[in-house]
Order: C-alpha cells, then structure tokens, then sequence
C-alpha cells in the first residue's frame, strides 16, 4: 500500500462503514449478504442472487445505488422479453422532410441493473445482458456504445417455480463473480421488518460516495497485496474442487462433475482483497479466502448424476473441501 496515504485510505474505509450503517436503516439483518455485495462491488463484479420472493432482494439493490449515488434500473425478465426491450434500438424519425434513424437507449444505459428472474428470459435476451457484463459495451446495426462506468449487474432468480423457465448455461452463470443466497429472516428480524415497514415510515437514505469515488476506491482496494503464500493456498483450494486432482477429496470425487474455473480463482484472490479492506487491514489472510470461497464457487460447482440425484449441497461439499486443504502446503 505504499502509493498510498494512509490518510486517504482511512477516509475511505470510514467512508465503507458509512455506507454499511446507511444500507442497514432500510435493511434488516442481512449482514453477511450486505458484505459479499459490497465485496462484489468493489471487485467490479456481478451478483447472482438466489432466494425466495419477498426477501428484500430488491430493496437491497435499490438501497445501494441511493447510498453510491448510481443510476439504477430494473428489469422484469419475462419468456416475451427481446434484446431489444433491453439494450435499446434504432427509430426511425422524420424532421423537415427528412428521415433518420435515432437510437433509443435501454434500461441497460444504467449503472447498476435490477435483472429482476433473469432465469425467465430467453437465452436470447440473457445472451444480450450477458455480452453487456463481459464487454461494458452494446453493439446495435454495426455501432458499439460503451456503458458508462461504473457498470453492475445484481440478478436474482426464483429456486422454486423453474418449470417454464431457462436455467443459465454453465458457461454464462460462470460470468458472475458472486452467487449468493438470501436467507429467511430469524424471528426477532421478522419483527423488526414489520416494525419498520408496516408500522413505522420507511426511513431515507442519504448517499455516501458517487460514481468517480467508487472508482477510486475500487482502485484502492486492487492495490491491497497479497502473499504468495496465501495465493499458494487459494489455488490448491481450487484444485481441490476438481474431482480429478490429486487435491480433491472423497466428497468431490465421488459427487462433483467439474470443479471451478480459473475464473474462480480469480474471484477468490479479488474478493478477499475487498474483504480484507472491509475490515480495516491492509493484507489478504488465509480467513479472507475461507469466508469468501461461498459465494465465489458455490456457482461454479457442477454436480454429476449422482450428486444430483442425492440432493447434495453445494455449500456442504465447500465446507468439507474447506476443511480438507491446509493453510501450509
């Protein structure tokens, strides 16, 4: 962190805890799912969320583009929604006798996108948004458009109700650098919910950072060093999720089809960079990359046929993969 002052980073980690404390006067609980979105966040990453409706998936990404001051939209994915219903087309206009085509952006000319049941949607127009989150930009008749920075996309799908529906493919649920799980609410949580929503008005949010500081402290946070020891760790991790590395145990082998992506490590070394900046340090430690493991590559887990049909957890297998690699190698 030498290019750094240590002032300017302690603004900016004062400015995180702000953030937090804002997102938490509309938010109840959530603590752990607030984290690993802001951790996205910070690594320029996209977020797969999959919960029950109702659980506050879509106040939560409203909530956080009031608090980063990011234009927001959202997105229903229905079986009849079209590329162009998304990335916007060309109009063909008349004015003093003259004729034109305008182009007419779409809801994806935002920087923080609500792709509310994406797994609604026609692999057509998933293909759309998708080429939008690799590339931050949109071709439309031969001209590409760039979006403007910075660029999230916060997903959501239903894990009930999936008849009817087109599941992503592998390779496109790969593109997303967290997939994490919304929780039901404990009792004394349900309450609160109540309390705040249905007794009480919904209280404002007044936001913390805008766009250009965002970008700044994502910059910050890429700068965090990590030891080789600690990447030494993340990558045996990783291997240990293949079923045909010498790393992988009993679990993997037995209940795995293909393990994570090099993708997956990547993610894996980002995100515990954001962690470890979200608790006030300034190194990567072997706990950054055990918390962060979850949400990096419970998606980039496949199970074979029997793991399937056993209904294994994905999260479980990841706690018995955890516990089977050592820190020291």
């Amino acid at each position: 962190m030498e290019e750094l002052k240590k002032e300017e980073i302690e603004l900016y980690q004062e400015k995180i805890q702000q953030i937090k404390k804002e997102i938490r006067k509309v938010i109840v609980g959530l603590d752990r799912e607030i984290e690993e979105v802001l951790i996205s966040l910070l690594c320029n990453g996209h977020v797969l969320f999959e919960g029950l409706p109702g659980l506050g998936k879509t106040m939560l990404v409203r909530t956080i583009s009031r608090v980063l001051n990011l234009e927001y939209s959202r997105i229903q994915f229905t079986p009849d929604l079209m590329p162009a219903d998304i990335i916007g087309t060309n109009i063909l206009m008349e004015e003093a006798g003259k004729r034109y085509f305008d182009f007419q952006k779409g809801p994806l000319f935002s920087q923080l996108i609500l792709a509310d049941e994406i797994n609604r949607a026609t692999p057509k127009t998933q293909s759309a948004l998708l080429e939008a989150m690799q590339e931050l930009s949109i071709t439309v008749a031969g001209e590409t458009r760039k979006l403007k920075p910075p660029f999230f996309v916060l997903a959501t799908q239903n894990p009930l109700e999936m008849e009817g529906t087109y599941p992503l493919p592998e390779a496109q649920i790969d593109r997303f650098f967290f997939k994490i799980n919304i929780n039901y609410p404990s009792l004394n949580e349900l309450k609160e919910i109540i309390t705040r929503t249905a007794v009480k008005q919904l209280p404002s949010v007044q936001a913390v950072l805008n766009a250009d500081e965002f970008i700044l402290l994502q910059e910050m946070v890429n700068k965090i060093p990590v030891s080789s020891e600690v990447i030494d760790y993340a990558v045996r991790l990783i291997m240990a999720t293949q079923p045909d590395s010498e790393e992988g145990c009993e679990v993997v082998k037995k209940f795995v089809n293909y393990g994570a992506s090099p993708r997956g490590a990547q993610t894996l070394i980002m995100a515990s960079k954001a962690r470890a900046f979200l608790h006030d340090r300034y190194n990567v430690s072997f706990e950054d990359i055990r918390q962060t493991a979850y949400p990096a590559l419970r998606h980039r887990i496949l199970l074979n046929f029997e793991g399937t049909a056993s209904d294994k957890n994905v999260n479980e297998i990841l706690t018995e993969i955890i516990s089977s690699v050592t820190e020291w190698d």
